[in-house]
Parts: structure tokens; C-alpha cells; sequence
């Protein structure tokens, strides 16, 4: 029986992705993933498809996270790219910005016209509560991935404190943080070894 692509069992590498298979993963997450991308990002790319194993998503979602732009744009073209190149980086960039664009233009045109009234408020404010939850889920599986590392916790929990209590701008915190993670790893590599 032949191994449906992208999905491999645990003893067999999964087959590369083609750039059309990019675009047509990356449309479904788009058409399901609105406000709380990250969850789904791993369910596809880690779990159901097997393009990523879970260390290379955490460090994808690491560096995509550093860069400038949207997390979930940056993972798009940085999957894309490792797998097909340029096209493949516009193949997945393309697939997930589609539906999403249409979607956001249509809302645009409707809250134009609705916007004072109150139910419209209320799906906001219902729409924003379920983002955050999908935003806390996915911080506990990246934090699941770092509990063998005492460190890497602590810079962890800097960065939240930083960020998330202090306010610290995220450029600055992540331009401090990231060279102490760098040494970390790379110290625990060399002690390792």
C-alpha cells in the first residue's frame, strides 16, 4: 500500500511536500485558523502531516517569532522554502493569506455598516476570548518541549515577565534574550558531548 504523502508512520521519513500540497495545507489552515493560528500550525504541520518533528517547529516558531511580521506569515514562507524553495515560499504564503484576505475585506465592509450595533461588540469581545485561549494552549505545548531544560525555562519566564508584566518592548526583549539563549544551547550541546 503506498504511503499517502506527508503522513508517515513512526519508522519512515515523511515524503517532501510539493509545492502544491504547500498551498493546499497551508489554504486549510488558513480557512480554520482565524485569531489563533499557532494551535492548528502544529496540529498540521507536526502531527497530522509529519512535515515538521516537534524540535524543528519549536525552533521554526522561534526564529519566525524574532523576525519582523506576523508569526504564522513567517511560518508559511519559512515551511514553504525549506521544502520547495521560493516557489514553495510563495505556494504556502499564497495558501494562507487567501481565504483569510477575502474573509477580512468581506467583515471590513460589514462592520463598516454595523459597527455601533451592540451585538457586534459582543462577537468581538467573544472572538478575542477564544484567541487568547488558542494563544495559551499553544504556549503550553512550546513549554512542554523545554521542561528537560532548566535554562531554557528560565529564559522562558524572563521573556514572559519582560513582556507580558513589565512590558518591555518585544524587539529589545528578544534582542537581550536571544544571544543568552544561543549560549545555552550552546553550552548544553558541548556538556552533552
Amino acid at each position: 500500500m503506498p504511503a499517502t504523502i506527508g503522513a508517515a508512520s513512526a519508522d519512515t521519513e515523511p515524503a517532501m511536500p510539493t509545492t502544491m500540497e504547500l498551498f493546499l495545507g497551508f489554504l486549510g489552515l488558513g480557512m480554520m485558523a482565524f485569531g489563533g493560528a499557532l494551535p492548528l500550525a502544529h496540529r498540521m504541520l507536526v502531527e497530522r502531516r509529519r512535515w515538521l518533528s516537534e524540535e524543528e517547529f519549536t525552533e521554526m516558531l522561534g526564529l519566525c517569532q524574532f523576525l519582523p511580521g506576523g508569526n504564522m506569515i513567517n511560518m508559511s514562507v519559512a515551511v514553504g522554502m525549506r521544502f520547495r524553495g521560493v516557489r514553495g515560499g510563495i505556494a504556502g504564503l499564497l495558501g494562507l493569506i487567501a481565504v483569510p484576505s477575502m474573509v477580512v475585506v468581506l467583515l471590513g465592509m460589514l462592520y463598516e455598516r454595523y459597527q455601533n450595533d451592540p451585538l457586534v461588540a459582543h462577537l468581538f469581545a467573544g472572538l478575542a476570548a477564544a484567541a487568547a485561549g488558542l494563544l495559551v494552549a499553544m504556549a503550553i505545548k512550546i513549554v512542554r518541549q523545554l521542561r528537560g531544560s532548566l535554562p531554557m525555562l528560565i529564559v522562558a519566564a524572563i521573556c514572559f515577565c519582560a513582556i507580558a508584566l513589565l512590558r518591555l518592548p518585544l524587539l529589545w526583549t528578544m534582542l537581550a534574550m536571544t544571544p543568552v539563549s544561543i549560549f545555552i544551547v550552546k553550552i548544553g550541546k558541548r556538556v552533552r558531548k
